[in-house]
Parts: structure tokens; sequence; C-alpha cells
């Protein structure tokens, strides 16, 4: 993390980071869609520690769940301090996009198929999520 990207205390930006997991989490749902993909929400984000100055920020996207042309990506984001090279988890956070047509137009995704234990159970508590967020968003409370 560079200078122009923290606070006076040296903290990187929450903003820089949720930019840094929408940029990644959007690599990973046009990898799985194949179409251009706009972001729709974003989960409860939670900064458990501080990024500083200096260290490197890793980001890992996967696909949890998809609707019908909706994806769920879980996007962890983990700051390491190069001289020791102790990595931290610093925070994590569920985005949903939609894949565009050529006209703008949402369409069809393919499934996410989980094959291991771990995409089981990211698999079904993305299918938890996407059915709260669809009960808010029909009672009015989104």
């Amino acid at each position: 993390m560079m200078p122009h990207m923290a606070n006076n205390l040296g903290n990187v930006f929450g903003g820089v980071i949720l930019s840094l997991v929408d940029s990644v989490g959007a690599v990973a749902a046009r990898r799985h869609s194949r179409k251009p993909c706009v972001t729709v929400c974003m989960d409860r984000v939670v900064f458990h520690e501080p990024i500083h100055l200096g260290e490197l920020v890793t980001a890992r996207a996967s696909v949890n769940f998809v609707g019908r042309t909706s994806m769920e990506v879980g996007v962890q984001i983990e700051a390491e301090d190069l001289i020791t090279g102790q990595r931290r988890h610093t925070n994590s956070c569920y985005v949903t996009y939609v894949a565009l047509d050529e006209q703008g137009r949402p369409v069809p995704v393919p499934d996410v198929v989980p094959e291991t234990e771990a995409e089981r159970r990211r698999y079904d508590r993305a299918k938890a999520r996407r059915a709260r967020r669809l009960a808010e968003r029909e009672s009015g409370s989104a």
C-alpha cells in the first residue's frame, strides 16, 4: 500500500480496500459468466484490523452461489508485512453481481457446482444470504 492510499495514521483508507474488493470480485464474476457484470450490492463489511502503509495486500475471490442472472462472490483480504512475513486476515465481504448482455440487460449465468466440503459450505451459506436479501427486498426493509 502506498502513501496516497492512507490516512494520517498510516492506515489504508477503507474505500481503497472496498475498491479492490469490487475489482477482484468483478473479475471472478466475469470469469465465471463470461459476460460483463455490474455490482448490485456489497454485504456487510467489517474491517477487523487496519492495513498499514507498505504492507502487501492480497485479495482472493470465489463465486459462491449463482441465481438466474446474479452471482454472489466472496472476497477475502489479507495483509502481509513483507519484512516479517506475518500475514493477517483483515476483512471479508460478499458482493453480488449481475451479468449483462450486449444491450445491458440481465442475462442467465451458468450454475456453480460446489465440489469440496468448503465449497458446499460457502454455497449453502450464500444461498441463505440470498434468501434473506430477497425477503428484505420484498418486505421493503432493504
